[in-house]
């Protein structure tokens, strides 16, 4: 997958967790929800920023931070459906799944561009 399809889920992706972010503010779950928006919109920041990589090492290192920035996320929007602070949807759903996905394609460039 070529990095600006993975730039347009991530940047997608973000806008979910933009409106996820005011959904949970309206509500007064501001602490988990504020971590959840920082790890959630840096993913797609780190992309945009990797394509403009001094070095193959730049590189990777931005995809990487990328990677752990969606890690952080899938843990923040589980712990909000586990700890029972957003109604279950398929729309959580999906938006857990999308963050799935975008761990796996982002391992997978991190793989390939250190090789």
């Amino acid at each position: 997958m070529t990095d600006s399809i993975m730039f347009t889920k991530a940047r997608a992706f973000a806008l979910r967790i933009v409106r996820l972010y005011k959904h949970l503010r309206v509500r007064k779950e501001s602490v988990i929800a504020k971590q959840m928006l920082r790890s959630g919109t840096s993913v797609g920041a780190n992309i945009a920023e990797s394509r403009y990589a001094q070095s193959k090492s730049d590189f990777a290192s931005k995809l990487q931070i990328a990677l752990k920035e969606a890690a952080e996320t899938e843990y923040w929007l589980e712990l909000l459906r586990d700890g029972e602070l957003v109604d279950p949807s398929s729309a959580f759903d999906t938006l857990l799944a999308d963050c799935t996905e975008l761990i796996k394609l982002l391992t997978a460039s991190v793989k390939t561009a250190k090789t």
